[in-house]
């Protein structure tokens, strides 16, 4: 049963990913690589107080649920850097670096916010 739930939690990761990106692209076009990055850093936010909020045994079903299903839905490290190696190939090159200096900077830093919301 932990397995269906971790697909349902996975799906509805990759909708509020996708969710974001699609409203950022009707918005501007120019900021949808900045909503993978905010993607990725609420990911790492919510894993970090995962990760330090459910440590006991009863709780590794939900922390399974949150971390591989939610959490690993919503992140992506594909597209962190995907998009970049895209932009620079546009000529775009100080964005796509900006983008892939700001992506771990901002996941690490949200992971110990997270952890120190538990």
């Amino acid at each position: 049963m932990t397995t269906v739930w971790i697909t349902l939690a996975g799906a509805l990761g990759c909708l509020v990913r996708f969710a974001a990106e699609y409203a950022a692209r009707l918005r501007r076009p120019t900021i949808r690589p900045w909503a993978t990055v905010a993607a990725n850093t609420l990911g790492c936010l919510i894993a970090g107080w995962v990760a330090y909020r459910f440590t006991a045994s009863a709780d590794a079903h939900l922390r399974a649920i949150l971390l591989t299903g939610f959490c690993g839905g919503l992140t992506t490290f594909s597209s962190a850097f995907a998009i970049p190696a895209i932009i620079a190939r546009e000529h775009h090159r100080a964005y796509a670096i900006s983008l892939v200096v700001a992506t771990p900077l901002l996941c690490a830093a949200a992971y110990a916010v997270g952890a120190a919301l538990h």
